[in-house]
């Protein structure tokens, strides 16, 4: 046990504290969650094991399709849910599918705390990051759907993008469509398959790039396959975490 740590964090809580009212706390992240049913394995932005520190979740109902196309009649629900997580406590909050990007804006003008829609919004880190001459490959669970238009609302566009649909693939229906039963070793392996496909086709991809929630816990056999970096929603979480909830140092000079 790190007595020195235990000593210092708590002379850190010394003092007076006023806080609002509320029945819990603790929680930095809040996670604006679309109420589906399909097994949600530890990875999964809907599955709180994922994480190792304390997530808030707020369910919104709608169809994912409403979502994919950004329908306008379903800004007000997920700006409540926003407005609701702040008031909870968090520090910063996060969309759980990639095309909440269409509300991007719209939340964080309603909220005062930092927030994140879409894992989507890394893509202007991610192409500074890489050479200029490279693409990065984009695995969406709705290609059609992630155009220009979207795209503005995370700053950026789609130049040095190659989006790849992976929605259609016969593993991922029971994601897509919702299932109880998940074969998680055939969506794994099909994952893999579409990726090396797309590379042996294309040798200007310098990074990936999972839109989809529901993929993070692919992302190290498609590392392992590609040898490319591959960020997504969590790669996205840990940093604004890290970002919202610093921590104290300690080691030797």
């Amino acid at each position: 046990m790190d007595w020195r740590a235990l000593i210092e964090n708590s002379a850190e809580l010394d003092g007076v504290h006023s806080v609002t009212p509320r029945p819990c706390g603790g929680y930095a992240i809040g996670i604006i969650a679309v109420n589906l049913i399909y097994p949600k394995l530890p990875g999964n932005v809907a599955n709180a094991s994922t994480y190792s520190f304390p997530v808030l979740y707020r369910e919104v109902e709608f169809e994912i399709e409403r979502l994919f196309a950004g329908d306008p009649e379903i800004e007000k629900q997920i700006v409540d849910a926003a407005v609701w997580l702040e008031q909870q406590g968090v520090r910063a909050i996060i969309g759980a599918c990639g095309y909440f990007a269409h509300f991007q804006k719209s939340v964080a003008e309603a909220v005062s705390v930092p927030v994140f829609m879409s894992s989507l919004c890394q893509l202007p880190m991610i192409k500074t990051g890489i050479a200029p001459s490279k693409r990065i490959l984009v695995l969406a669970a709705s290609g059609d759907d992630l155009d220009d238009e979207l795209l503005s609302k995370v700053g950026t566009d789609s130049s040095r993008l190659l989006v790849h649909n992976i929605g259609s693939l016969e593993e991922f229906a029971p994601i897509r469509w919702g299932s109880t039963t998940l074969d998680n070793g055939r969506l794994r392996a099909a994952l893999v398959r579409e990726v090396q496909s797309v590379l042996d086709e294309n040798s200007d991809i310098g990074a990936i790039l999972l839109e989809c929630s529901d993929l993070p816990p692919y992302a190290k056999s498609i590392q392992a396959a590609s040898g490319l970096p591959v960020f997504d929603f969590n790669t996205m979480i840990s940093m604004v975490h890290n970002a919202v909830v610093q921590r104290t140092y300690y080691g030797i000079l």
